[in-house]
């Protein structure tokens, strides 16, 4: 393989990984429904915060999954190029 197929290869790699961490640091869409069952006692604006750190981190997954797909294709016409 040539050196662009290298760093074409490491760059989708990261970018696997942050999918993958931002995707876990994400709270699941159940969390809110055990709150509101078992009474949970969330104040206003601790309720305002999950919301804000939720919407920033599903901006990022929106983002690194693009650029993941991108780069996705890219090494693929790379290597198609290569070989």
């Amino acid at each position: 393989m040539t050196t662009i197929v290298w760093i074409a290869s490491i760059v989708l790699l990261v970018f696997a990984i942050a999918v993958i961490a931002v995707v876990l640091l994400q709270e699941g869409s159940q969390a809110n429904l055990s709150g509101a069952i078992a009474g949970g006692s969330d104040s206003y604006l601790g309720k305002g915060q999950a919301r804000t750190i939720d919407a920033f981190l599903s901006k990022w997954t929106k983002f690194f999954a693009v650029v993941f797909f991108i780069l996705a294709f890219v090494c693929d016409i790379l290597i198609f190029m290569v070989y």
